[in-house]
């Protein structure tokens, strides 16, 4: 996959970061040069660059071209601040400041050091979270995969594949290495109200893929169940608990009581980047609210909603561990009790 879309990368001459402007999707394909840390906090904050990995990814990079700027006495003040800033910007992925918070450190762990020496090391611990990435995503591919029968159908819910990653992606990556290999597997994608990210980014990958998938309305999932469409639902994750809880896109937690209702497997596919041990339980992950303009006359010629009407758009639920039936990461398939097993793996 990473010869077909590259959606973050450092531009040739180092200045900036080359994302694709996942706004413009599936119209148009546009890539953006981004110098400043305006420009990147603003890339972030209107999902231009979105998905819980590529943010981390996307803000190490960020970083990196933000420090080449800085002057010996200011860089470390500077670095501080531009860290703080660009965390900010989406409070609920953990990656984000996950990422941040590994350049910070180790620009920190060299102070003594010329500073020049410092911005290469910054260069090139970028460039180790971007392959980490994209081998972690392989690997959670194949392990997803091991989960699924040819012929299956699945349920894919906002967007978990190369644009929100690295490469393969999460929740997408099994469908994607199936077709490489001659495997059907077909998918129902949820639209993914109210940003459209099943709708605009999920179905363009699939079917630049070549796979069977059918683009269906959030609240037609439960009859699509019902009927016994589905076999298995399958989601990215924003930032899940230590309890197994998991963060992800608003209307992950219902397609999951859903799918519990009709006996259907939860499988939540993430990089160990995005298990946030020191969060107990989901209770205690922030949820980002967005503007509800979002909801009133996103997308539309004209607003669908009065104008006035108040509008609630909180961008994240949280799927309860019960309703997951595995959580898929680089290091294979883990099984309930979740609370024990994350430990022993990434405690």
């Amino acid at each position: 996959m990473s010869d077909k879309v590259k959606n973050i990368a450092l531009s040739p001459d180092g200045s900036a970061v080359r994302i694709l402007d996942q706004t413009r999707l599936p119209g148009e394909v546009v890539y953006l040069d981004l110098h400043g840390r305006e420009e990147m906090y603003e890339a972030i904050k209107a999902l231009r660059v979105r998905g819980a990995p590529a943010i981390g990814i996307f803000a190490a990079w960020g970083l990196y071209v933000l420090a080449r700027s800085y002057g010996e006495d200011e860089f470390f003040p500077r670095l501080d601040d531009d860290c703080d800033y660009l965390i900010s910007c989406r409070p609920t992925a953990v990656n984000l400041a996950r990422q941040a918070e590994r350049m910070r450190a180790l620009a920190h762990g060299m102070q003594g050091r010329p500073i020049p020496d410092i911005v290469a090391a910054l260069g090139r611990e970028a460039k180790a979270i971007h392959e980490e990435d994209v081998a972690m995503c392989r690997t959670i591919a194949e392990a997803g995969l091991s989960l699924l029968h040819p012929g299956d159908t699945v349920l894919t819910h906002c967007n978990a594949g190369p644009l929100a990653t690295s490469e393969y992606g999460t929740g997408l990556g099994p469908l994607l290495l199936a077709a490489e290999r001659g495997v059907e597997i077909k998918a129902y994608v949820d639209e993914t109200r109210p940003l459209l990210q099943g709708a605009r980014l999920t179905a363009w990958e699939l079917m630049n893929a070549g796979i069977d998938c059918t683009l269906i309305c959030d609240n037609m999932a439960a009859l699509a169940m019902k009927q016994g469409r589905i076999r298995a639902v399958l989601a990215g994750c924003d930032r899940m608990a230590a309890n197994g809880d998991a963060a992800n896109k608003i209307g992950t937690s219902g397609a999951a009581i859903i799918a519990q209702h009709y006996g259907v497997p939860v499988y939540i596919l993430l990089p160990s980047s995005t298990i946030d041990l020191s969060c107990p339980t989901g209770a205690d992950i922030p949820i980002e609210e967005r503007d509800g303009e979002e909801i009133r006359s996103m997308w539309y010629v004209q607003p669908m909603a009065p104008a006035g009407v108040k509008c609630w758009d909180p961008a994240f639920d949280v799927t309860d561990h019960e309703l997951i039936t595995a959580v898929v990461t680089e290091k294979g398939v883990i099984y309930p009790p979740y609370d024990v097993n994350l430990k022993k793996l990434f405690g």
